[in-house]
C-alpha cells in the first residue's frame, strides 16, 4: 500500500444501524485491508442504546453531549455496544472476508477504564480510557484480525461494582490510536465533516479555530465531543492524519484519505 499503513477508524453507530450500510462499510474496510492497511475499528451505537432505553422506559439525559448513565442504562449500554452492535459489525466484516473480533475493554485486558469526572454534574457510569495494552492489539493484528472495539469496560478503580463504564466512543480513540501507532485516525459518521456558520465544510481546523467556533456556537451539541476527540487524537498523534469524514460508499475508508474529503485536524503549533 502506498501511503499510510496503520489506520484507526471510529465508525458512528448511525452508520451501522442498517444491514446494507454495515455491508458497505465492511467492503470499505476490506478494500483498505486488501491494499495493505492494518486497521483497528472503534464503534459507537448511541442511537441503538437510545432505542432500547426508550423501549425499556428509561430516561435519556445528556450533559455536554455525554449520556448520563445510571445503573440500568449501563446494563443497556453493555448489551447494545458489547453485544448487538459489535457482533453485527463483525458478522458483516466476516461476510466480505475480513476476520474480525468484537472486543470490549475487558477482553484480554485490552484497555482499562476509570470514572469520568464532570465539573458540575454526576454522569453516573460514564468513563474514560485509562491505559491500553498495546501488546494485545499487536498480537491480534499479527494474527490477521481486525480488532473491533466497543467503548465499554469495567471500572478498574471499583472492581467490586460489576457495572461496566460507558465511554464515549469518540473519546476512546486518542489513547487507542496512540497505542496502535496510527498513521491515520478517521472519525466516520453521517456528516461530511465540520461545517461553518454557512453550513459549508471546513477543510482544516486548528485548536484556535475550534475555540472560536465553539465560542460562537457553530460547534455545539453532539458535535462537541467529536471535535474534542479529534483534537485529542491530533495532539496524541501529531504526525498522523486526523479527520472527521462521511461514512458513505464501499470505499469510504480510502476516500477519507483524500484532501478534498472531510475536515482535517491539526495539532497545536508550539512557538517555543
Amino acid at each position: 500500500m502506498s501511503g499510510p499503513r496503520r489506520i484507526l477508524v471510529k465508525i458512528g453507530g448511525a452508520a451501522l444501524e442498517e444491514p446494507l450500510a454495515r455491508r458497505s462499510f465492511a467492503r470499505a474496510v476490506a478494500a483498505a485491508r486488501a491494499n495493505g492497511a492494518e486497521l483497528v475499528l472503534v464503534h459507537g451505537g448511541g442511537n441503538q442504546v437510545g432505542q432500547l432505553s426508550t423501549r425499556l422506559g428509561l430516561e435519556i439525559r445528556r450533559i455536554a453531549g455525554l449520556r448520563v448513565t445510571d445503573a440500568a442504562t449501563a446494563d443497556v449500554v453493555l448489551q447494545v455496544l458489547g453485544g448487538e452492535v459489535g457482533r453485527k459489525l463483525v458478522a458483516a466484516l466476516g461476510a466480505v472476508g475480513v476476520p474480525a473480533l468484537s472486543l470490549s475493554g475487558a477482553d484480554g485486558g485490552l484497555y482499562s477504564a476509570r470514572r469520568l469526572r464532570h465539573e458540575t454534574a454526576d454522569l453516573g457510569y460514564v468513563g474514560e480510557v485509562a491505559t491500553v495494552d498495546a501488546g494485545a492489539l499487536r498480537r491480534l493484528l499479527d494474527a490477521g484480525f481486525v480488532p473491533t472495539v466497543a467503548s465499554v469496560a469495567p471500572d478498574a478503580e471499583h472492581p467490586d461494582d460489576d457495572h461496566f463504564l460507558n465511554i464515549n466512543a469518540d473519546h476512546a480513540v486518542a489513547p487507542l490510536a496512540a497505542a496502535f501507532g496510527a498513521d491515520v485516525v478517521l472519525f466516520l459518521s453521517d456528516v461530511p465533516g465540520v461545517l461553518d456558520g454557512e453550513r459549508q465544510r471546513l477543510h482544516t481546523l486548528d485548536p484556535a479555530a475550534v475555540r472560536a467556533l465553539v465560542a460562537s456556537g457553530v460547534i455545539s451539541g453532539g458535535m462537541l465531543p467529536k471535535v474534542d476527540a479529534a483534537q485529542a487524537a491530533a495532539a496524541a498523534n501529531p504526525a498522523a492524519l486526523v479527520k472527521i469524514a462521511v461514512a458513505d460508499g464501499d470505499d469510504c475508508v480510502r476516500a477519507a484519505l483524500r484532501p478534498d474529503v472531510g475536515t482535517r485536524f491539526l495539532p497545536e503549533v508550539s512557538h517555543a
